[in-house]
């Protein structure tokens, strides 16, 4: 197998559907792409996918987060605008307070019915894949 230096790879990253106060929070992103979105992130060098996704959701709210299962996993090049990023989901429930922090500038929990209307990334599809239970 040929390798190249300058080889370009997807990134990694994790997002969380966490169940909590009968809703599915988001949170309002500080920084571009603007809208609202499932807590989440990068995954650091060394760090499980599990142990990024328990990260994420406390810096982004302020809970503590037991993972349920993993969700699915969503690759479109097109899904984030700023890198080509592959993303698994996992499904969780909270315990503690919400909070907005890190690069929220907002947290609310929605449902079904009262999702807002801008959300950032696929992460509208993603919400879509589970409510209708998809995967």
């Amino acid at each position: 197998m040929k390798t190249s230096s300058n080889r370009r790879n997807p990134i990694p990253t994790v997002d969380i559907i966490i169940e909590y106060n009968g809703g599915i929070v988001l949170i309002k992103r500080k920084n571009p792409p603007e809208g609202w979105a499932l807590p989440g992130g990068f995954v650091d060098y060394g760090e499980s996918l599990e142990s990024a996704a328990v990260r994420e959701a406390k810096e982004e709210t302020g809970l503590d987060v037991e993972l349920l299962r993993q969700f699915h996993t969503y690759s479109d090049p097109k899904r984030d605008p700023r890198h080509h990023t592959i993303t698994t989901v996992f499904i969780a429930k909270a315990k503690g307070r919400a909070v907005a922090g890190d690069d929220a500038k907002a947290i609310g929990i929605f449902n079904k019915d009262t999702m807002p209307e801008q959300i950032a990334f696929d992460h509208r599809d993603i919400l879509n894949d589970y409510f209708t239970g998809r995967y």
